[in-house]
């Protein structure tokens, strides 16, 4: 009965202005810079699209303390851009729908890279809704390390972590990354907070089986047993 009241009252649509209690906030954080294209932008919404109405996603979701999440999906380059505004989801029908409001928008980010303004940026996000989450993620995904303007990437990354954030990553590996650790670089300066961990992803379908298991991950509040953990 308290899931079909929570449906009920939220299936499919951005969360109410009343405060809403649920297991986690979760902010979807991707890149769009100037190095992903039109085709990547799109494979990796339909990645995240697939990945959060998988079946495993979706029964990680109904066993969580409240049975429900709270997520939004957000952009970031040298500006960011929510693409689809909090939504509570606790089941498929909700999971199905916040995926079919993510393919649809046309792109609203790109540039060259301001990691610390996303990760500020989605901190806003978390305070400025009317969720009380038990728990508060950030998950990060980019393929480099590059911060072309605004606050340093650490120093936003301490300031989130202090607000009570977690915040993950998943670097986008790339064959032109040769020589460069970023993973590492990932690990060092943007996750931090309780259970903070990287997942590594090649881009391509590697990519949507990694964001897979990262949003299990996130949702039951584990670190994955072979990891790079926060400091």
């Amino acid at each position: 009965m308290r899931h079909l009241i929570l449906t009920l009252a939220t299936l499919a649509t951005p969360a109410a202005a009343q405060q809403i209690e649920t297991d986690l906030e979760l902010v979807l954080l991707a890149d769009a810079s100037g190095s992903i294209d039109a085709d990547e932008l799109a494979f990796q919404r339909q990645s995240y699209a697939t990945a959060i109405t998988d079946p495993a996603v979706v029964s990680a979701i109904r066993n969580t303390l409240y049975g429900s999440i709270a997520v939004t999906y957000v952009e970031w380059a040298t500006n960011q851009a929510t693409v689809v505004d909090w939504t509570i989801i606790a089941d498929a029908e909700s999971a199905a729908a916040f995926a079919d409001a993510l393919i649809g928008p046309p792109r609203q980010a790109g540039g060259r890279n301001a990691i610390g303004s996303a990760l500020l940026y989605g901190m806003e996000q978390i305070n400025g809704n009317d969720i009380k989450g038990f728990r508060r993620v950030i998950d990060f995904s980019g393929d480099s390390m590059g911060n072309s303007f605004g606050p340093p990437v650490s120093q936003a990354r301490d300031t989130v972590v202090a607000d009570g954030i977690t915040i993950n990553a998943l670097p986008i590996l790339r064959g032109g990354q040769i020589g460069f650790d970023l993973p590492t670089a990932y690990e060092q300066n943007i996750i931090g907070g309780p259970n903070a961990f990287v997942i590594p992803a090649e881009s391509g379908p590697a990519f949507t089986e990694a964001v897979k298991r990262k949003l299990i991950l996130e949702i039951a509040g584990r670190t994955p047993t072979t990891q790079i953990a926060a400091r």
